[in-house]
Formats: structure tokens, sequence, C-alpha cells
């Protein structure tokens, strides 16, 4: 995820007139796309469509954040690195490991983040497309969390992000649903920064009444009330579907810890080189995204109303154990922020933290294995 700085966005102030007559001159798209509440998501779908598999009693679900392709290479946006863009050959190598770790664990259903489809940062490869071509997946739905024609700072250029469902089976009613802006940045910095949200879709699986997946990414650096409200809407959303009747997986990056973790500041682990925090002459006092200390409660009520693949008390036993991400480059996980719930139930012990892929993000892949609820006679 993107930290803008003081500097990057007045380069952008100052470059703003020059890039928004190029823009007017050469396209009639906006510069950055906002979104309305909810509107229909994108479909791709893999040109090999091979049946799935008809008989089975439980599936297996992952979430994974691959960090745009990138691996773990220092990135000037999250991991005190200077590069901004990579080539279409390091693009290529970091997706072909993501697909190694998809085709040994093989999801049915997979919650991706952090997927480019069309940006300068990744050699304007199609991730989400790359992963179908090279997968057992053949559907997918896609809601946009980054649509920006043109970043003028730092060399960003066109940055097209998006959050993503795939799955064996058909997927159909594919909703994005926008969760709101950061409340802490100037109008500016606002108008090209991402817009968080949740992709939701129905999936077509035989005899299984009226099932639906969700993938939300909330916001990672607001230090208002933003990600709060993320996490309070995504609860929203998994209640509507609960109170509908229906059966649901939800999950993510929830850019949060779990109730009771061990340590909840981590400006000091996250520091780069020149930075300062916790000293009382340093301005702010700690690291955007790096100190989860106010928001020890806040997935207090996911917990309590849904089931997670990996309960809370498993987790509270043995944190480590259950650790999805950690910000420096050649460092182990250190802290969780990525989850699988569900209104029905998972198999006992299934969850886990698929901690081996050290090396293909700086998340790593959560799975559960889930029982089909309703099967039809």
């Amino acid at each position: 995820m993107l930290r803008p700085k003081k500097r990057e966005w007045l380069i952008l102030t100052c470059a703003l007139p020059l890039v928004l007559i190029m823009l007017l001159v050469d396209s009639c798209e906006p510069l950055a796309t906002g979104w309305p509440d909810v509107t229909d998501a994108e479909y791709m779908d893999s040109e090999d469509l091979n049946p799935p598999p008809d008989t089975f009693n439980t599936i297996k679900v992952m979430t994974w954040n691959i960090r745009f392709g990138i691996g773990r290479l220092p990135w000037f946006g999250d991991a005190c690195g200077s590069r901004v863009v990579f080539s279409e050959e390091e693009i290529i190598d970091g997706m072909a490991g993501i697909v190694e770790v998809i085709n040994e664990l093989k999801p049915d259903i997979l919650l991706l983040q952090e997927v480019d489809v069309n940006s300068l940062r990744s050699a304007y490869v199609d991730q989400l497309k790359w992963i179908l071509d090279h997968t057992y997946l053949k559907h997918a739905v896609y809601g946009y969390q980054w649509k920006t024609q043109f970043i003028p700072s730092d060399g960003l250029g066109r940055l097209h992000e998006v959050n993503a469902i795939l799955s064996r089976w058909k997927i159909t009613d594919a909703k994005r649903i926008h969760l709101e802006l950061r409340g802490d940045q100037d109008a500016l910095t606002r108008y090209f920064y991402e817009r968080c949200c949740i992709v939701k879709g129905k999936i077509e699986i035989p005899g299984v009444q009226d099932f639906y997946v969700l993938n939300a990414h909330s916001s990672a650096f607001a230090t208002d009330s933003t990600k709060r409200n993320h996490i309070i809407r995504f609860n929203q959303e998994l209640d509507n579907v609960h109170d509908a009747g229906a059966w649901f997986i939800a999950g993510g990056d929830l850019n949060t810890l779990p109730p009771g973790s061990d340590l909840t500041d981590y400006c000091l682990e996250d520091m780069c080189p020149g930075e300062s925090y916790h000293n009382t002459s340093d301005d702010p006092m700690h690291k955007e995204g790096s100190n989860y200390t106010p928001e020890k409660g806040w997935l207090t009520d996911l917990y309590n109303n849904y089931n997670c693949a990996i309960p809370l008390d498993k987790y509270l036993l043995n944190q480590p154990l259950y650790f999805t991400h950690t910000v420096r480059p050649g460092h182990t996980w250190d802290r969780t922020l990525d989850y699988l719930f569900t209104n029905y139930q998972w198999v006992d012990n299934s969850g886990m933290a698929r901690q081996y892929a050290l090396e293909q993000s700086d998340h790593a892949p959560v799975t559960g294995v889930f029982i089909l609820p309703k099967i039809k006679k």
C-alpha cells in the first residue's frame, strides 16, 4: 500500500496543470475514478473452462494479499525501499511464485488483494488474467481498489489495482461495495489515492443454496476513523447476507490485529533509516499504519458474531503460529492482518497461516476448509 509523502504531493501539485491538459487532450477518462456506494463488479473467465468437480462435501478457501507480484522486493511505498516500478521479468517471476503456491494449496475459492491489472509499477501485466491462465481456477470477479490514470509523483504513472474473487465455479450477482475515503488527507491527495472496497459474489455450486463470498481490503494507513468505519461496514455487509438467510465466506486483508494481541505498536520495528518515533520531539509520534493500539477491540464483533477459520482462542494460545504479515524484507512474519469468517462451519483445526510462502508477498496466505451447507437432495 502506498504511503504518500509531503514532498511527493508537492511535486504532484506543481505538475497537475500540465497533466490535466495532457489528459484532456488524449482521453475522456478522469484522472482518478470515483465510485458510488454499490456498483456491478467486473467479470473475467478463463478460455479453458474445464468442468469443476461435482462431488464434494467441503471446499478449501484461501485469502491472500499478493503485493502486486513483487514478492519481498523493497518498494518505496511500504518497505523502506527506493524503487517505484519493476520490470516485466521481475513481475512474471513474482507471479510464477504466486501461482506455484496456489497450485500447490489448491483452494477452490480464492480471495486476492493488491492485484494489478494495468499498472506501470508492475509493467502493465494483467495479473488476474495471468493467474487464471496458469491455474485451474477459471472464474473471477473483481472491483477496483485503485484506478488512477496518471500519478505524476515519483514516476508512478497509471495504477489499476483490484480485489478479486476466483472460483472453480461460476460467480454471479457480483458487486463492488465502496468504502469511505480517508478523512485525514488533503483533497488533492485523497483524489489520487486508493478507493477501498468489498467485492461480493454469489458462487454457483451445484446443490448449494444462496452462497456468497465477500472479499475486503480496508485502509492500511488511515490515522482517523476511516479504517474503523471500513470494518464496521464489512460487518454490516455480513449481517445483511446472514439476515437474508444466505450463507457466506468472507475475509481479506483487514489491516488490524485480533483482540488480545501481545504486541500492538510496531512503529520501531517498521521504522526506516532516518525516521524517529516515540520520542517527545517526534511529530508524528507514531508511524502511519504501524500503531494498532487504538484498534484493540475493532474485530471483537466479527469474532463474536461469526466463525473465524482460525478461532481467537487458538490464536491467543500461540500467536506467532498465525502471523501473516511483515513490512520488513528478509524478516519473518510478525503480526496477523488477514482473516476468513463464515456464518456456517469450518472443519475443525483446518484454519492455517501458510507461513512457508515467505518470498512471494509481504502477506502469508490463510486457508480454511469449509463445510458446505444446505445440500439439496
